[in-house]
């Protein structure tokens, strides 16, 4: 039995299967979800053979002194903006042996939001070693805590497949 709704579950044996065939490694650097997405990877059986690692970076230090995001930045923009996330995605590679990285930041609630930052706003962005970084931003809404993160994780998977060549 799995933590997660089948469709996550089905994203991640595609990834860890993909990747494993591929020789691929993968790293997340996560905020929001607190590790969920490394955990839907790690439901999967073989997944040792994709994971590289995990980083959960939820405070604005840890995205600095992990990943090597800049706290300028993070200062200017707010940790939840485009950029930010795609420094913590190139950041999960570069800190990692990793072949792609993915990342997410976002407010999952039920407070702290704002008129131009509302919960269930979520960056996500996937780098590979190629050079490819891409973004994603998400509005789920005030639709809970755990529904935000766990979409969020269904959306970051998603980016993953396109980033391997398994989107649907």
């Amino acid at each position: 039995m799995s933590l997660y709704p089948d469709p996550v579950q089905h994203r991640a044996t595609v990834i860890v299967e993909t990747m494993s065939r591929n020789g691929l490694k993968l790293a997340t650097a996560e905020s929001c979800t607190g590790g969920l997405i490394a955990g839907a990877i790690t439901q999967v059986a073989g997944s040792s053979a994709v994971l590289e690692r995990g980083f959960v970076t939820y405070s604005n230090e840890a995205k600095t002194a992990m990943l090597g995001v800049d706290a300028a930045l993070i200062i200017d923009q707010g940790a939840v903006a485009e950029d930010v996330a795609r420094a913590m995605a190139e950041g999960a590679l570069a800190q990692s042996l990793a072949d792609v990285a993915v990342s997410c930041t976002g407010i999952a609630g039920p407070g702290g939001g704002s008129a131009e930052k509302p919960v269930g706003l979520v960056h996500m962005a996937c780098a590979s070693k190629t050079g490819t970084t891409v973004h994603r931003e998400c509005r789920f809404g005030d639709t809970g805590r755990e529904q935000v993160r766990l979409m969020t994780v269904e959306a970051a998977l998603d980016m993953v497949l396109d980033m391997i060549g398994a989107g649907s």
